[in-house]
Formats: C-alpha cells, structure tokens, sequence
C-alpha cells in the first residue's frame, strides 16, 4: 500500500471549494484506492484534503496534529468530527508548544511514514512550512508531486 503525506497552505480563500475538488480529484485522486494519507489536523489544505478524501474515497486516512485536537483550529476540529468514521487513526504528538518546531516536526513525522508527499502550496517562497515538507521529502530520497494553489 502506498502511504502519502499532504501538505499545503492554510490560505485557501483565493479559490473556490468547486476548484480544490478538482485538484484533489486530478492529483489525490489517483493514489486513493490503494494509499494511506497522512494529514496534518489543520485549517486549509488538510481540512479540504481531508474532507474530500472521506467524501469521495475509500482510502485509510490517518490525522496528526503536533499537539492534541483540542489545541487546533475550530475549522480543522469540525473537519476532524465530520469525518471521524472515515478517519482510521489520529495521532497526537503532544507537543508542549505550538510554534514552528513543532509543526516541522509533525510534518517530518508524517514524511518519515509516507513512500511520498503531495504539496499544495500557496507561495513559491521555500520558508513556508509546505516548502520545507516538500524540500525535506527530496532530503529524504522520496518523490514529491508540487500542486500550486
């Protein structure tokens, strides 16, 4: 089974819901009748990503936040229980402080696990915290497929 970490902007707001279904129907799509997903519990790419693989696919869906649930944004938590029948495991790396490192390291987490990561990014500036999946993917030998929203 192959197992692929998505990664993607929190900024979502410049497309529309129609366009993000057929993104993931073209490039998620494709992997879902035999993959695992690994998803960061967050607002933007994930919670769509999220929402549209429980939707319209059968695969395993794995959730990891870098803290608990509890600690992520209201959106990412109703995505999260919307679809929780759908969900196959979530994981909380229960980190003591949400900033920065403790996204990076839930996004290695999730890369460590996958064969390969799809990314979604907004920006093409490397210091997003998508860029640095994607890059740390390269690092690690493993192919990544770059959506730009």
């Amino acid at each position: 089974m192959r197992t692929v970490a998505i990664t993607g902007t929190r900024e979502t707001d410049h497309k529309s819901l129609t366009e993000y279904a057929n993104l993931f129907e073209q490039y998620l799509g494709p992997f879902a009748p035999a993959a695992h997903f690994y998803i960061g519990g967050a607002m933007g790419i994930d919670s769509l990503a999220l929402l549209w693989l429980a939707d319209q696919t059968s695969a395993s869906i794995t959730i990891v936040a870098p803290g608990t649930m509890s600690q992520q944004p209201a959106e990412a938590q109703e995505a999260v229980a919307r679809t929780r029948e759908r969900i196959t495991d979530v994981v909380e790396l229960a980190a003591s402080e949400l900033r920065s490192p403790a996204y990076h390291a839930r996004n290695r987490w999730m890369v460590d696990r996958a064969s390969m990561t799809i990314g979604f990014p907004h920006a093409t500036e490397p210091s997003t915290g998508t860029w640095q999946t994607i890059n740390y993917t390269a690092e690690q030998g493993k192919p990544r497929l770059v959506v730009p929203v």
